[in-house]
């Protein structure tokens, strides 16, 4: 593989947008919303990095708790294992970080452990693009098992779905045909009924959680999001990509469009996904 032993050096290592521990969840939330991006860097006063909050995070945390929502901060629902490397890391080992542990970026930190910067997988599949001379077919590369939910399926087993596999998006397919997809990104702005974020103390957000019991008004407040189908929220007419393509040409489409995973078709016919998960995967174990 050409990026065997490639630096990090080649890589225009960016500076990420930092939070304190003591930033809500819901300034969290808004800053991530803003700024269209999918993680936060949480920092200390002195500028090292003590945490990460992600999309997933703050869906999760949402109900993780049993502090009133407002009062819920970053250092409560934050990661805290944080994956780390410095400029005298390699590529190759940003990558297998990444694999091993599965997750999207990896922290780069200055020989003193102050925040340097940020490696994501989209970095690392943007080198692949202008690094890769062999054509190489999605088939090869693309993840077989896909998590699927139907137009009419609840969202709430799509997030369930989500939390449950450890995945960022499902596949809204219908006869095998790929119709839209969902991310954990469309559950962020709509998952904070105002009876929560207001009021709720924490026998409603049981309650809420386990889905057993709502009252009549609360029921009212929230009933944009119970009803709601897949078909709602998800993003239709998905891009999609032939398995016989080259993933050059995937990786196109994920950078051009802003996107982490296109699903992968045969005649039309959903026969995998490619992420930039799956890029990352060919780099660390090549």
């Amino acid at each position: 593989m050409i990026l065997k032993n490639s630096s990090l050096d080649q890589l225009l290592i960016r500076k990420p947008i930092t939070i304190s521990p003591y930033t809500t969840l819901l300034k969290s939330r808004d800053i991530l919303l803003q700024h269209k991006i999918r993680r936060l860097i949480v920092v200390d006063t002195k500028n090292t990095p003590v945490g990460v909050v992600t999309e997933k995070d703050i869906t999760k945390a949402i109900f993780a708790s049993n502090k009133h929502i407002q009062k819920i901060t970053a250092s409560g629902f934050m990661a805290k294992n944080l994956a780390t490397a410095t400029r005298d890391d390699s590529i190759y080992d940003c990558a297998k970080i990444m694999k091993n542990r599965r997750i999207s970026s990896v922290i780069i930190i200055k020989k003193d452990g102050v925040l340097d910067g940020i490696v994501t997988k989209t970095d690392l599949a943007s080198l692949f693009l202008t690094k890769a001379t062999n054509f190489l077919p999605v088939s090869k590369v693309m993840t077989r098992k896909v998590i699927t939910v139907m137009p009419n399926d609840s969202i709430l087993l799509a997030e369930s779905l989500l939390l449950k596999n450890k995945i960022a998006r499902v596949i809204v397919e219908r006869n095998r045909i790929p119709v839209g997809i969902i991310t954990l990104r469309d559950f962020v702005p709509a998952k904070i009924p105002r009876w929560i974020a207001d009021s709720a103390d924490s026998k409603e957000l049981d309650d809420y959680r386990q889905k057993t019991y709502l009252s009549e008004l609360q029921q009212n407040q929230q009933s944009y999001l119970l009803p709601f189908k897949s078909v709602d929220i998800m993003s239709p007419n998905p891009i999609t990509i032939e398995s016989n393509q080259d993933v050059s040409a995937a990786i196109l489409l994920m950078i051009r469009h802003n996107i982490s995973g296109v699903p992968v078709v045969k005649k039309s016919k959903l026969v995998g996904i490619i992420t930039k998960s799956d890029v990352v995967r060919v780099i660390a174990e090549h």
